[in-house]
């Protein structure tokens, strides 16, 4: 990878980790609603998940998407179907019918886990692989694309989880945080609109 193509996909790699996704809704709901540091296994799991997932994807994984795309249409509505589960989770944090108080974050291994159906993370890591990664010395390659984006999203995610995290005392009253975990789980399922526009073209 030449110096310039490197600098070029630090600054992909920067970008598509610190917009609004998924995964940066739902930490900055996490941090507002159980604090940053029980929101750190969602956090470390989602970087950890989502390094693996770079690495199938440039061991083989989207070519198997290519070979059959039934599997490719099965993975975004099962994503789809799941993020739908997960705003409606959200929307209920933190009010008296959730389940009593006792709802939880979502915990690493259940964060790592939800990168493979997690549509945002498949566009970037499918996106770094065929974009960035030169073919001459393509496993090492890999490798480095897959360790810059751990290095790149920690910060980012960082980020969210925080603010989520400085909310908290405005959120304290009942109301409040009640109308914003309904906005983020409305901004949630906004954020399956790529899915639909791409299933109706």
């Amino acid at each position: 990878m030449t110096s310039d193509l490197l600098t070029a996909f630090v600054l992909y790699a920067f970008v598509t980790s610190i917009t609004p996704g998924p995964n940066n809704t739902m930490l900055l709901a996490s941090g507002a609603n159980y604090g940053l540091k029980a929101t750190m296994p969602h956090l470390l799991g989602i970087n950890l998940g989502f390094c693996v997932l770079v690495l199938a994807a440039g061991f083989g994984i989207g070519g198997l998407f290519a070979a059959v795309p039934l599997l490719h249409t099965l993975l975004r509505y099962g994503g789809a179907a799941y993020l739908l589960y997960l705003a409606w989770k959200i929307a209920r944090a933190g009010g008296p019918e959730s389940d009593g108080g006792r709802d939880r974050p979502m915990s690493f291994f259940q964060a790592a886990a939800f990168q493979w159906v997690n549509p945002k993370a498949w566009i970037m890591a499918i996106g770094a692989i065929a974009a960035y990664t030169p073919a001459n010395g393509f496993f090492g390659n890999v490798l480095m694309v897959a360790a810059i984006y751990v290095l790149a999203n920690a910060p980012c995610l960082l980020v969210w989880a925080a603010v989520g995290t400085a909310l908290r005392g405005f959120l304290s009253e009942p109301v409040r945080l009640r109308i914003f975990n309904v906005v983020m789980a409305l901004a949630l399922v906004a954020s399956l609109y790529p899915i639909l526009a791409e299933a109706g073209s």
